[in-house]
């Protein structure tokens, strides 16, 4: 059951913490526009979307800091007051008072897992794609493939509309082209690559005068199960913005591909454990928070706090992408810190049990 004091700190915290997390994406968002703005499209509905995708994306850099500023800003707020200190007198734990605010900040990171589930994760290249394009989606041109024994060949592909244009597949094996398919388009329906108007072009086993080429016409031919849109224009192009989901999927699939899987190691490990730097850090400052501002400057000790919450940050961010350029292993750029972090954590929990 959740006590009176609990529930006041955690009021309290939300309050700061949306209070923060907005006023950040507005600087942020602000900022952007204010130097892209003579790079904006004239149409206004592109203009909105732009500013719309400028607070998503803004929330990957924003939520980590707004939760440790709103931890910081709660507990000196309560130090003001002396309602810190008077909590303690009565018998109030340190790790009964920060419990709930923790949970608090680790619930908000598991709303932002939920978020990289979905296309918030590419948010980033939609605003990117409007400023540059004038268009919400990009088209890539060109790409050349390979999936199994099979050499892929697409004209142009749309992954906003999950659909390309002039598709050519070569079966290769044995370094033998057994057969051949081509297809004027394909849309990705239900987890696979659905072909219209196909052709396939079967070599024989044996060439002889005898024997010709079998030539077979399809209205539609569904191939290439599980090759998402979102994983063809990340390989293509080398991004390394995916969603939780479609990064899973590009390990698997590109793992038996021989293909270098480290880019999007790293970017699943950034949205599986950066996030968790923040609940973290919530719960190791506050251990080193003073209990009353009587002996102390407490405009000086706010800054110190909020200085080492954005180097932390900053630093694990760096390595993050460091991880990403394989740099450096993601093992050790993204995951290592955080279990330094969480054992820093757990110690000092259970030092103040």
């Amino acid at each position: 059951m959740i006590k009176l004091y609990q529930k006041y700190s955690v009021s309290l915290y939300l309050k700061n913490f949306f209070i923060i997390f907005i006023a950040l994406e507005f600087f942020y968002v602000g900022v952007d526009v204010i130097t892209n703005f003579k790079d904006l499209p004239s149409s206004a509905n592109l203009q909105i979307l732009y500013v719309v995708f400028n607070f998503l994306t803004a929330v990957n850099y924003v939520l980590p800091i707004s939760i440790i500023f709103a931890m910081i800003t709660t507990k000196f707020h309560m130090i003001r007051t002396n309602e810190l200190v008077s909590l303690y007198s009565i018998g109030v734990s340190r790790n009964a008072l920060i419990k709930p605010i923790f949970l608090t900040a680790l619930s908000i990171v598991f709303v932002y897992y939920g978020l990289n589930m979905s296309q918030f994760s590419y948010s980033y290249e939609y605003r990117s794609n409007i400023l540059d394009n004038a268009r919400l989606g990009s088209t890539s041109s060109e790409l050349f493939l390979k999936h199994d024994n099979q050499y892929i060949y697409f004209e142009e592909l749309n992954p906003y509309k999950q659909e390309v244009l002039d598709v050519k597949i070569f079966d290769i094996e044995d370094n033998e082209l057994k057969s051949a398919i081509s297809a004027i388009s394909a849309k990705y329906i239900s987890d696979e690559w659905v072909l219209q108007d196909v052709q396939i072009m079967t070599k024989p086993e044996i060439v002889s005068q005898n024997v010709a080429i079998s030539i077979k016409m399809q209205d539609e031919l569904a191939v290439l199960r599980g090759f998402r849109p979102s994983i063809i224009e990340s390989a293509h192009q080398g991004k390394k913005s995916l969603s939780i989901p479609d990064a899973i999927e590009a390990i698997k699939f590109f793992k038996d591909q021989k293909v270098n899987i480290v880019p999007f190691k790293s970017n699943l490990y950034l949205m599986l454990f950066f996030p968790l730097y923040a609940p973290l850090m919530v719960l190791i400052l506050y251990y080193y928070l003073p209990i009353s501002g009587r002996f102390f400057d407490l405009a000086l000790m706010s800054f110190v706090f909020v200085f080492i919450g954005l180097v932390g940050w900053g630093i694990l961010y760096i390595v993050g992408k460091f991880s990403a350029n394989s740099v450096i292993s993601p093992e050790i750029g993204i995951i290592l810190p955080i279990v330094f972090l969480s054992t820093l954590a757990i110690y000092l929990y259970r030092k103040n049990a």
